[in-house]
């Protein structure tokens, strides 16, 4: 059945019926954009639109001169264990569990009465706490609170009421795999921006915004994968920047916070019209609490509150009193704060092993470690699989590269010393065994 639609959405429809039924498959070329164009009447940017959404759906890729093809459905990357595996996993990204306060004690304190529908969304006490916590970071400027399921739950509200589909979203490169996710599959069109040991860099943020990015997601601290917080200088570059785009949607995911040992400078400009700051409790409450606070300007806000009304949406009350429980309890801090300096200390530790093994890394803040490589990353994990580690390849987390990525990304904070030792060891000599096997193929 030939193609048909006038517009992009239809032409794309058109596509995923036939991809649907199987009278397209995996492999299958689809026309140029020039003959599809010729053959539906129709202007070429139109057929360019069309495929560019079917891309964003994982449903087609672009493959240079081989033309526009039928993708296999491969599982999209996510954070996590891998399931069913004999290797010592170091591609995880997740917290230590024995670093989470436990939440026991707390859990019997948080009952109450029961919360009907068209109460208050936020609870009070969480509210009262989260205020403060929020303005010390975002200053006199005006705000408003609000609770989500997560992070990503945050980013995808903020801007799905902001956005059309198929807008430009600026996104650091590499890129934090859940955030990519979130607008791969939003249908909005990344943009990626390079990221240094300062975080999101100047020009690769206004050759974003001069491609018409609407929105920008960035990490001010501990950006995941690479561990890069932005400097001082670097924020104020870069709000240099953001002040003449007053209303595009700037978002800080700051989802490292309790845990960072580096100061927090945002980007966001003084007056600009469209900002959010977000914290998740997940890195040190644990991934299951499934809660963050966002703070916004008023208008972001408002547009916020009625994707999560109090008679079909909000973030239970009783995760929301036990996530104050907890961040207001002496031990409970306590241990975020031995968290915050084991992380810190097993990430240095790794370093320091990988280095004198020779492959030099310098620890950056967060949950992993970004190593650099002289060869592929994935030639080198192959060889990682051959001596018991399972690591997690850079690539994954990158958006515009030809070339395979040349880093690991390694959560190594559960790891011993004479683990360290062992790690270190076996990646010299995987890297010595890719770099061998690549003059060989040379």
């Amino acid at each position: 059945m030939p193609i048909s639609g006038r517009a992009a959405t239809d032409i794309a429809d058109s596509v995923r019926q036939q991809v649907e039924r199987g009278e397209l498959v995996p492999g299958d070329a689809l026309p140029s954009v020039r003959a599809l164009a010729d053959d539906l009447a129709v202007n070429r940017n139109t057929v360019v639109s069309a495929y560019r959404l079917l891309t964003q759906a994982g449903l087609v890729e672009a493959r240079g001169r081989a033309g526009t093809r039928v993708a296999l459905r491969a599982p999209i990357a996510q954070e996590g264990f891998a399931h069913d595996t004999v290797l010592r996993d170091l591609g995880t990204g997740n917290p230590d569990p024995a670093l989470i306060p436990d939440p026991t004690a707390a859990l019997a304190r948080t009952a109450g009465r029961p919360v009907l529908y068209g109460e208050p969304v936020i609870d009070t006490d969480l509210e009262t706490w989260a205020t403060t916590w929020m303005r010390a970071a975002v200053g006199p400027r005006p705000f408003r609170l609000t609770v989500t399921g997560g992070a990503s739950d945050a980013i995808e509200r903020l801007l799905a009421q902001t956005l059309t589909r198929d807008d430009a979203v600026a996104l650091e490169d590499p890129c934090f795999l859940a955030s990519l996710n979130t607008v791969r599959l939003g249908g909005y069109r990344p943009v990626a921006v390079p990221v240094d040991d300062e975080g999101m860099t100047v020009a690769g943020l206004q050759a974003a915004l001069d491609a018409g990015a609407r929105a920008v997601v960035l990490t001010p601290r501990a950006q995941n994968p690479t561990g890069a917080s932005l400097s001082q200088g670097r924020a104020a570059a870069l709000r240099g920047v953001l002040s003449t785009h007053p209303y595009v949607l700037v978002i800080e995911d700051d989802h490292f916070s309790l845990l960072s040992a580096r100061p927090y400078f945002s980007v966001i400009p003084e007056g600009h019209h469209r900002w959010a700051l977000i914290r998740s409790v997940s890195k040190f409450l644990g991934p299951d609490m499934c809660l963050a606070v966002t703070a916004s300007d008023p208008d972001t806000a408002e547009r916020l509150a009625r994707r999560l009304n109090p008679g079909s949406q909000w973030v239970s009350h009783l995760l929301q009193r036990l996530g104050h429980a907890l961040l207001t309890d002496a031990d409970a801090v306590a241990a975020v704060a031995r968290a915050a300096e084991h992380y810190a200390g097993r990430n240095a530790a790794a370093a320091a092993a990988l280095t004198d093994a020779g492959v030099t890394v310098t620890p950056g803040d967060g949950l992993s470690l970004w190593v650099p490589l002289p060869v592929a990353a994935r030639s080198v994990s192959e060889q990682l699989m051959r001596r018991g580690w399972l690591a997690r390849p850079g690539d994954e987390f990158v958006l515009e590269s030809d070339a395979a990525a040349r880093h690991l990304r390694l959560t190594v904070h559960d790891l011993s010393d004479a683990d360290l030792r062992r790690l270190a060891s076996d990646l010299a000599e995987a890297v010595a065994a890719a770099s061998t096997t690549k003059a060989a193929r040379s």
